[in-house]
C-alpha cells in the first residue's frame, strides 16, 4: 500500500498538467480579446476616434460599450460620420449590425459612387425595406432595388458594401440583396442624411448597435 504522502505525489503531479492547460487557456483567451484591430477597421471598439456624433438635431444618444457603437432612439436619424479620408469608388465596407428597438431602419450607411452620394437603407419603412436611397429621385421604398424582408431584433446581420464607379453590390448574411449598376441612373441621398457624407451610418428612431465597420479598398479590375 502507497503511504498518504505518496498518494498525495501522485495526486499532484497528474493534477498538475490540467491546472497548466487551463492557465495557458486563459492566457490564450485574454490575450485574443486584447489583439488590436487593424488598419482596416474604422471603429478601435474603444473611443470614436476619427468619427464624430453627427448632428442631424434630432439624434438620441450614442454610446460605446463591449466593442459596440450603440445609436440611441431620437425622433429622427441618429448617426456618426466619419472625418477622415475615405475612397471615392473601389472599396468594400463590411460590419455587424442588430436592431435593438424601434420599427425602422437600424443601418442606413451612406457612402460616395464616385462624385455621387448614395444611402443603403437596411430595415427602413416600418422594418423591413432594403434598398438603395435615391435612384433616379426614388426612394429606397420605390425603386429597382427595392426588397422586403424581416429583421428580428438583438440579432446581428453582417452587412456589406461593395462599391465601383459603375456597380454597388450589398450583401446581408453573405446573401446578395442588391447588384445594381449605376450606369445612366442619377444617385443622390435624401436630406435627412445630407450631414452623413461622404461616408456615415444612421439609424431612424431605432436604437441600434454597431461593430466591426471595416473598408477595405480593392483593385477596380477585382
Amino acid at each position: 500500500m502507497r503511504s498518504i504522502a505518496e498518494c498525495f505525489l501522485l495526486l499532484f503531479t497528474v493534477s498538475l498538467p490540467g491546472c497548466h492547460n487551463r492557465q495557458q487557456g486563459s492566457v490564450k483567451a485574454e490575450t485574443e480579446v486584447l489583439q488590436p484591430k487593424d488598419s482596416t477597421y474604422l471603429f478601435n471598439g474603444v473611443t470614436l476616434d476619427g468619427w464624430e456624433i453627427t448632428n442631424f438635431g434630432t439624434q438620441g444618444q450614442v454610446n460605446i460599450s463591449d466593442d459596440e457603437i450603440i445609436l440611441g432612439m431620437g425622433d429622427g436619424c441618429t448617426g456618426i460620420t466619419w472625418k477622415g479620408d475615405f475612397p471615392a469608388a473601389d472599396y468594400e465596407v463590411t460590419l455587424e449590425a442588430k436592431k435593438v428597438d424601434g420599427n425602422d431602419f437600424f443601418c442606413g450607411m451612406t457612402f460616395p459612387v464616385g462624385e455621387y452620394p448614395c444611402t443603403l437603407i437596411i430595415g427602413g419603412w416600418g422594418g423591413t425595406v432594403v434598398g438603395l436611397s435615391s435612384i433616379n429621385g426614388l426612394d429606397a421604398s420605390e425603386n429597382e432595388t427595392t426588397i422586403n424582408r424581416s429583421f428580428e431584433k438583438d440579432r446581428w446581420y453582417r452587412i456589406s458594401l461593395r462599391v465601383t464607379v459603375s456597380k454597388i453590390e450589398a450583401r446581408i448574411d453573405d446573401e446578395i440583396v442588391i447588384d445594381f449598376t449605376t450606369d445612366g441612373n442619377i444617385l443622390s441621398i435624401r436630406p435627412e442624411v445630407e450631414l452623413s457624407k461622404p461616408f456615415g451610418i444612421a439609424s431612424w428612431r431605432t436604437t441600434a448597435s454597431l461593430r466591426n465597420i471595416r473598408v477595405i479598398p480593392f483593385s477596380g479590375n477585382n
